[in-house]
């Protein structure tokens, strides 16, 4: 594996394990609350964050990955929790989902960093360059979670 993939696999597990420990705190009940003036909460954040890195990597190969389509209607844009359910992942349910992605991903892609697919309507064309644009978008919601977090606490 090139050095700068081993980098990025390193940012992704780093990355991930702040925002693991930032929830590490947080209640079942916590991650629930929506506080006034916010659309969405913790868990919905959560979840958001894992189906995002497998949408643009099934956007880019045109292959399907582990997350369940159910996701799509809890976590995925423009969702809010009202459409949660019973089937719903937990906190705890995301936060093993969260924990295991990074390894997942490495496992299944680390090899196809630098493979060339169709572009995406961004002009991604690499699953280096989509890992990439998914770390930005997590510590955007990280940055969400902290907010919520300190109207909650």
């Amino acid at each position: 594996m090139e050095k700068r993939h081993e980098v990025l696999f390193i940012q992704l597990a780093s990355y991930r394990n702040e925002l693991l420990s930032l929830i590490e705190d947080l209640s079942e009940k916590e991650v629930e609350i929506i506080p006034t003036g916010f659309n969405n909460n913790i868990r919905w954040n959560l979840g958001h964050v894992y189906l995002d890195q497998y949408l643009w990597i099934e956007s880019l190969t045109k292959e399907e990955t582990l997350v369940p389509k159910e996701f799509l209607t809890w976590f995925g844009f423009g969702t809010n929790p009202t459409s949660f359910t019973d089937q719903t992942p937990t906190l705890k349910q995301l936060k093993k989902l969260l924990k295991e992605q990074p390894t997942h991903i490495k496992e299944t892609y680390g090899k196809r960093l630098d493979e060339e697919f169709s572009p995406t309507e961004m002009g991604m064309y690499t699953l280096e360059q989509v890992l990439i644009r998914t770390i930005f978008h997590e510590g955007m919601h990280m940055q969400a979670i902290m907010d919520l977090k300190n109207f909650i606490k």
